[in-house]
């Protein structure tokens, strides 16, 4: 009789599943039966939150922005800054760790080749993924990053990653403890819980991040928008703006939104420390945001009576939307393709400035409209 081939699962990665397990053990048991017995001071603590910072930024800013999604320039002084923090992170290469988040972009929501595929479950977007040997990243010798390659911080990073990784997690807290004359507490504050806590909130945004929120931007994946987990994460909540739009530099665009992330790099960019930041178009943000409002308001409105007249009325606000983002659009680029040009006076240049601004005034005018109209017909 012929046996039926059952699913195994991979073997366990058991390099990660310690690292995680004792940092786990010691931050949940021995820290808290340390602070009863001996107590931590402001040093030690200030020590902690400095280096979930330090972390958590070069993560961000770093691994995230800078290497993965190219959404700005940085000098080298800059670079290395973030290449040490990832490193002090513990979560894998600049290389490796950029190769598998652009797969996930790539191929998000996946389960065969999304690395952390949210689809799979809370725990295995969190950290599931990591603990057994899956091998969902196809590009072994890093084909997807040939561009990092020619980093040589990256490549020094990715040749030494293990000596650099035991160097700082042992050396930073080992250091700061002999200083401070309490070497087992500043290894347990800043040596075990920075690392325990920074690890779960980078890991949070690969999944809290798609489970919990809004998605004003696409509904064609699970990531989502949510200002606590932003608090969490130095900005990244804003997760649904970001894989709409993912090479911008900021994931809040909104000047109220929590993301320390795009204030550094903007301040890197003042100081001369980079350049070259992308922003995506305030018309392609517009038109996704107003497509996914006429989608959810057209639901809301089936429910309802008049469903027919209201949404013919809120058809005709989205139409006259898209017209004044269409008109924006084509005189921003004639405005801009008449800069290139030196042979256009610099009068015909200003007059084509002033009909772009006034075109942006419209827009965000009817902006408001379709807002306001959305928020009359189906109040919250």
């Amino acid at each position: 009789m012929q046996q039926k081939n059952t699913p195994t699962k991979p073997p366990l990665n058991w390099l990660p599943i310690s690292v995680f397990s004792i940092s786990a053990i010691i931050t949940l048991f021995f820290i808290p039966y340390y602070a009863l017995t001996h107590g931590f001071d402001g040093w030690q603590i200030a020590a902690m939150l400095i280096g979930i910072f330090f972390c958590e930024i070069s993560i961000t800013a770093g691994y995230h922005r800078l290497w993965s999604h190219r959404a700005y320039e940085a000098h080298w002084l800059v670079r290395l800054f973030f290449a040490i923090g990832g490193t002090y992170a513990v979560q894998n290469t600049i290389l490796h760790w950029s190769s598998d988040h652009r797969i996930h972009h790539t191929h998000v929501d996946n389960n065969e080749k999304d690395p952390y595929s949210a689809k799979r479950g809370f725990w295995y977007s969190h950290m599931g993924w990591m603990i057994r040997e899956y091998n969902l990243n196809p590009n072994k010798n890093f084909e997807n990053c040939k561009d990092l390659k020619k980093d040589p911080i990256v490549m020094f990073q990715h040749k030494h990653y293990l000596p650099l990784v035991l160097g700082l997690n042992f050396g930073i807290p080992i250091l700061l403890g002999l200083w401070h004359g309490d070497l087992i507490g500043m290894m347990l504050l800043a040596g075990v819980a920075r690392l325990t806590i920074s690890h779960h909130l980078t890991f949070f945004i690969n999944s809290l991040a798609h489970v919990w929120g809004s998605q004003p931007y696409s509904d064609k994946n699970t990531s989502r928008d949510n200002p606590v987990i932003a608090l969490l994460t130095f900005g990244e909540g804003y997760h649904n703006y970001h894989h709409s739009f993912q090479r911008d530099y900021r994931n809040a665009i909104r000047w109220w939104q929590y993301d320390p992330t795009k204030w550094l790099i903007r301040s890197l960019s003042i100081v001369g420390l980079a350049k070259g930041l992308y922003r995506t178009p305030l018309e392609y943000i517009e038109i996704e945001r107003a497509q996914m409002l006429l989608k959810n308001t057209t639901l809301k409105l089936s429910h309802r009576f008049n469903s027919e007249a209201l949404t013919l009325r809120l058809q005709e606000e989205y139409d006259t939307l898209i017209k004044n983002i269409n008109a924006f659009t084509q005189a921003k680029r004639q405005w801009m393709e008449a800069r290139k040009n030196s042979m256009v006076e610099s009068y015909d240049i200003d007059i084509l400035k002033e009909r772009v601004e006034v075109l942006k005034e419209n827009l965000l005018q009817q902006k408001k409209n379709w807002l306001n109209f959305n928020a009359r017909i189906v109040p919250a």
